[in-house]
């Protein structure tokens, strides 16, 4: 985000401090504020909230902005350090910059750009994966926008239109194109979103409806939510983090510090490996504790040879190294073929 508050050292040490946590990406957002918001544009609640009401929403992202130079050494740091660069643009002007001069190959759109037709179809004009996010949306206007995506990939010579975008929707090759690149992101936009609001099944909606990868990009406070999403299958989880959450700016109050961001990206490798392939099988750790708890049939009393077994002389005990207990009632009025003491495994 722009938790950097403007400054280029800022934002190399956030870099740093994803990095050091495990994350796969570090993501900024790239944007020339006059190309974005209005100078009558309002802040939204939280940003005054967080940053007084004496400047406009203009004026704070022009103190938020960082230069094409500064973005420049940021992705040649996380080159350096070995985590994935990434930035949503907010403008024609970003997008190009961040595509053709830094060679980004996938974008991040954020939610208050969905009904941005002119937008999205610069964006798909690119060849770019796109990662969605939805906040704010409805069904059907997410449907909109990817009808969007899916006539920008696959008609670069038609004029655009409403009626154009939902042939392109419709179609074959819309949909192998969406499917190939595009992933969606549940979003709730309010900082920090109320655990009340996040609607996390919405995920699944989503993807039963769209046929796409859906992840989660969370605004709530703590790491609870990013973990439940993880283990419903999000494939990506975006997360706000900060240096302090004390420092002045839009964003801290609603992210994570450096040791909670590692405690959330640990938690995501955990249940990434737990989550398994869905089979019901034996895993290979527990195999050699079958014996262990598992019972077998169980002479309860001394058992002579020609004797019957009853329910008086045959029970069930430890080890499981022997005949089943599934097998109970079929022992019953058989025969011993040999002596048995008591608490000895039943083997014939």
């Amino acid at each position: 985000g722009v938790n950097h508050n403007g400054d280029p050292g800022l934002a190399l040490d956030l870099v740093d401090v994803a990095s050091d946590a495990g994350a796969d990406a570090v993501k900024f957002q790239t944007f020339r504020p006059e190309e974005v918001i209005s100078k009558n544009a309002p802040k939204a609640d939280y940003q005054t909230k967080t940053t007084g009401a004496k400047e406009s929403q203009l004026e704070m992202a022009r103190n938020l902005a960082l230069s094409e130079d500064d973005f420049a050494a940021i992705a040649a740091h996380c080159s350096e350090t070995e985590i994935q660069f990434l930035s949503t643009p907010f403008d024609f002007f970003s997008m190009d910059f961040l595509v053709y001069n830094l060679g980004l190959t996938t974008l991040k759109l954020p939610s208050g750009e969905i009904t941005n037709a002119p937008y999205l179809l610069r964006a798909a004009r690119t060849g770019n994966k796109i990662i969605m996010s939805t906040g704010m949306s409805a069904m059907e206007e997410v449907k909109t926008a990817l009808s969007v995506l899916a006539f920008g990939y696959g008609n670069p010579s038609e004029p655009p239109k409403m009626d154009a975008f939902k042939r392109a929707f419709a179609s074959r090759g819309g949909q192998a194109a969406l499917k190939e690149k595009v992933t969606l992101l549940h979003c709730t936009t309010e900082y920090p979103t109320p655990f009340s609001d996040v609607n996390l099944k919405a995920m699944d909606s989503l993807r039963d409806a769209f046929g796409l990868a859906v992840g989660l990009s969370d605004h709530t406070s703590g790491i609870a939510v990013p973990l439940a999403a993880a283990a419903r299958g999000a494939p990506i989880i975006e997360k706000h983090f900060t240096l302090d959450r004390h420092m002045p700016g839009p964003d801290h109050k609603a992210s994570l510090e450096p040791k909670e961001l590692k405690a959330m990206v640990d938690g995501v490798r955990a249940i990434e490996q737990a989550l398994g392939d869905g089979e019901k099988v034996p895993a290979p750790s527990e195999i050699k504790n079958i014996a262990i708890a598992r019972r077998s049939l169980v002479a309860q009393t001394d058992i002579k040879e020609g004797e019957a077994f009853s329910e008086e002389n045959l029970c069930v005990k430890r080890p499981g190294t022997g005949v089943s207990p599934m097998r109970y009632w079929e022992w019953l009025g058989r025969t011993a073929t040999r002596d048995y003491d008591a608490d000895e495994l039943i083997n014939e």
